[in-house]
């Protein structure tokens, strides 16, 4: 919808669309390599026609208010607390429907039909009256994993897209490729009936016609910061027409070991081009430092935010279990976890290495164990093929390093495993070739975690403990999130694992 349009997007005509550094690394994700020329843009749908728009009653698709509720799949913790920081005098109301963002028929469409959304999430009442009511401030925001933090920036940059203008109007930077084309599947499905156009701008496998690829004329575009930086460098991808620039996963975007510096050299261009763009930041964590920087990137903003101790995810129980040496984490894994687990839903186990995730996957393989793996170093199509399959439930058990542990949704996930910590490391002062563990990564567990129970579901998590330094780790953790994790009394008992279980609700 245009910014200033009054009439819904129904009523436009729609014209045919035209013809078509030092990279920082996610976790242990290969670097991006050179592109290969894209199909055109794709259309979110095929658009209604103006006969079917005007057949279009949204009244029919409206939930009856004495039945209607948070869709299960989009359900907070009822007792979350989510802070809301406002600059200026813009009034904002929390939005108790949709109907009452004044979103066009197609969407509205698109979140009830396919999406099959009855009432906004919490996160999503409270951010998308701040997200779509001029001036259109920056917004800040962070919420629960799983609380529907995807479909407020989705459903933000759809409304603020005009369907008469083609050229990029809303641009959305993701840390990795796989987190990029689930936003793309998600805003696909939100907009199905809108005939918007959108292009995911990840990096592929071929190379070779790097410099030959044609325009982007699509109206969205999703993609990672190496290749939207490369686009705008090569003058394909103009910013011109830029309405919303979305940073999802933020903190990590805006961290000095994360991206940085491609993040700010996108955010200047926009704002070079487009004075008033507006930024939206969402993640799950903002450490300190994080919001300190990010103060200073954007100015008049908005805020959301929770409680540090309530970020946990109650609903996911966590538990340690301590394991004398390497070989019995394994045994853990594939004689107590999977057996009982395998019978519940699907699994991720997380692991801090491409050689821990390849050692495991031979040993679990070793012992009789289905298992699929997944790491940067994997070229994208074999990582993109995995992820289909576990996504698609054709495999039960993935290993994974960092490289998913942010923003990966899959509903059927309800049991995490840390075979490894994760951790920060100190490359200071030291001798070439090594990396001395300093702090757990807090933000990091945090979104491992959230793997598991999403959307309000039940789901457990298991750390495995196996050095001193594993237990000091673990009890950082502890206090940091003011969340003291039960221990599995003893890693040989069968029995022990079990109550484990029926204690998070899976059995």
């Amino acid at each position: 919808m245009s910014d200033n349009a009054a009439a819904p997007a129904a009523e436009v005509e729609k014209k045919p669309s035209p013809p078509p550094e030092l990279k920082r690394s996610w976790g242990d994700e290969a670097e991006e390599e050179d592109d290969k020329l894209p199909p055109p843009p794709s259309p979110i749908g095929e658009g209604p026609s103006k006969s079917e728009v005007s057949e279009l009653d949204i009244e029919t698709l409206k939930i009856d208010e004495s039945k209607k509720k948070v869709n299960e799949f989009l359900e907070e913790p009822e007792d979350s607390t989510i802070e809301a920081v406002t600059t200026g005098e813009t009034p904002y109301t929390s939005a108790a429907t949709f109907e009452e963002l004044n979103l066009s028929p197609e969407l509205l469409k698109g979140l009830y039909v396919e999406m099959k959304f009855e009432k906004p999430s919490k996160i999503q009442a409270i951010s998308l009256p701040m997200i779509l009511t001029p001036p259109y401030k920056d917004l800040i925001a962070q919420a629960h994993n799983g609380s529907g933090k995807t479909t407020c920036f989705v459903l933000g940059m759809l409304s603020r897209v005009d369907p008469l203008i083609k050229a990029p109007q809303a641009l959305c930077i993701c840390p990795t490729r796989e987190l990029s084309i689930q936003n793309i599947e998600v805003l696909e499905k939100m907009g199905k009936y809108t005939g918007i156009t959108f292009e995911c701008a990840v990096p592929v496998d071929s190379g070779s016609e790097k410099f030959n690829r044609n325009p982007v004329f699509a109206q969205v575009v999703i993609g990672t910061p190496g290749t939207i930086k490369r686009w705008m460098s090569q003058r394909k991808l103009s910013v011109q027409e830029m309405k919303v620039l979305v940073f999802d996963e933020a903190d990590h975007m805006l961290a000095k070991d994360g991206f940085q510096d491609d993040s700010l050299r996108i955010i200047r261009d926009i704002r070079k081009a487009q004075r008033n763009a507006q930024v939206l930041l969402f993640s799950a964590t903002f450490d300190e430092n994080v919001k300190n920087f990010v103060s200073k990137v954007v100015h008049d903003y908005n805020q959301l935010f929770v409680k540090k101790e309530e970020l946990s995810l109650e609903s996911v129980k966590q538990y340690k279990v301590f394991c004398p040496d390497e070989q019995i984490k394994i045994r853990v894994i594939g004689e107590r976890i999977l057996e009982l687990g395998e019978k519940l839903g699907q699994i991720i186990i997380f692991v801090n290495s491409k050689k821990s995730a390849s050692m495991l996957h031979t040993a679990l393989v070793e012992l009789g164990y289905e298992v699929t793996t997944i790491h940067g170093a994997l070229n994208h199509e074999d990582r993109d093929k995995i992820v289909k399959e576990f996504k698609d439930n054709l495999t039960k058990v993935l290993i994974s390093t960092d490289v998913l542990a942010r923003g990966f949704d899959q509903q059927r996930v309800n049991l995490v495993v840390n075979f490894d910590l994760p951790i920060k490391y100190d490359n200071t002062e030291q001798p070439p070739g090594r990396r001395v563990p300093r702090e757990p990564h807090f933000e990091v567990y945090l979104h491992r975690i959230g793997r598991a129970g999403r959307f309000g579901r039940k789901g457990a998590v298991f750390n495995l403990i196996m050095t001193e330094t594993d237990r000091v780790l673990m009890e950082k953790i502890e206090r940091y999130f003011d969340s003291p994790v039960t221990e599995v009394p003893s890693w040989k008992s069968e029995e022990d694992f079990a109550v484990a279980l029926k204690s998070a609700g899976l059995l």
